[in-house]
């Protein structure tokens, strides 16, 4: 993993939704704005982001964005992408949040304004596409990606100036920095491509919170050492597909027997790294905010003011 120097100021990418849900769940819904609307999930999510903010010293920041939750081109190449996660009365259309969470992301996302931290989206896609896109795209400083989905591990690379991923699954004061050794040696992975190898171990295991089937009888310790003794997914099919094929019987027919799902779902595993996405300002972290008498007014109506006190003085350090 690459290391980052004192000096460093690294471009910090949130994964905002996995933030705002964990902090949802975290958070006791006790305090209550003036009119009476919970506020625990923004005051959660403020108290993470000034957490990440004072421990990893960002320069620059985005707050990612999910505009489309379950993008269509993805549900077609796999109807069973996230359906778990659709309410069973709805059409399809739009993510099961509870309700008293959807206003609070309309609250988080004005605090952020007026603070002055950007956010980032890119029509028709998940905040997953557009955290893979700003990675790829930065030639300049090194990046941290801080989610909860480990799908994200696909995007660490140790090249210059290096991607880092934060995985926040277990809560921020147990977060796991990964770079690219730090993927090959938890998942069992060759190094010299361990983001893409991490996604073609999700894929062939499955991931029931994506809806993912996986290969049946393909574990992830199995998947794990197919994946080093051939190096790749394509070269695990070629191997499951010779005559006679050098893979255990049952590991080849039903490689072999999945080949449409591996093809379709590549896509649907794969985190784009060419999106367009929309900044809605500049992503330099302000080190005091954008519009204080705005924030002041926010602060008081939703009764977050100890929470907007931290998260200014993380921006001054």
């Amino acid at each position: 993993m690459l290391p980052v120097t004192n000096d460093a100021r690294p471009l910090m990418l949130l994964d905002s939704a996995g933030l705002w849900f964990r902090a949802y769940y975290a958070v006791p819904d006790k305090v209550k704005a003036s009119d009476g609307r919970s506020v625990n999930a923004l005051r959660g999510f403020l108290d993470m982001t000034s957490q990440l903010i004072a421990t990893h010293r960002p320069g620059r920041l985005v707050a990612c964005l999910d505009l489309d939750w379950r993008p269509a081109f993805r549900v077609e190449l796999l109807p069973t992408y996230k359906t778990h996660r659709v309410a069973e009365d709805g059409d399809g259309s739009a993510e099961e949040v509870p309700d008293t969470l959807s206003p609070q992301v309309d609250m988080i996302l004005e605090v952020l304004d007026a603070v002055g931290i950007a956010t980032g989206g890119a029509v028709g896609l998940e905040a997953d596409d557009v955290l893979g896109t700003l990675a790829a795209r930065e030639k300049a400083d090194p990046v941290i990606v801080v989610s909860g989905d480990r799908d994200l591990l696909q995007v660490a690379d140790d090249a210059a100036p290096g991607v880092r991923c934060l995985y926040i699954g277990r809560g921020i004061a147990k977060a796991e920095m990964f770079g690219q050794a730090e993927v090959a040696e938890k998942y069992g992975v060759p190094f010299e491509r361990a983001g893409e190898a991490y996604a073609e171990l999700a894929l062939l295991r499955g991931d029931p919170s994506d809806g993912l089937p996986g290969v049946t009888g393909i574990g992830e310790k199995t998947a794990s050492k197919l994946l080093l003794q051939y190096g790749s997914l394509a070269a695990i099919r070629e191997a499951a597909a010779a005559v006679p094929s050098p893979l255990p019987a049952r590991a080849a027919t039903s490689i072999m027997g999945s080949g449409d799902y591996l093809d379709a779902a590549w896509d649907v595993v794969w985190v784009q790294r060419d999106a367009d996405v929309g900044l809605s300002g500049s992503d330099e972290l302000p080190r005091k905010a954008r519009d204080p008498q705005r924030l002041a007014e926010l602060a008081e109506e939703l009764r977050i003011g100890a929470q907007v006190e931290r998260l200014l003085a993380a921006l001054a350090g």
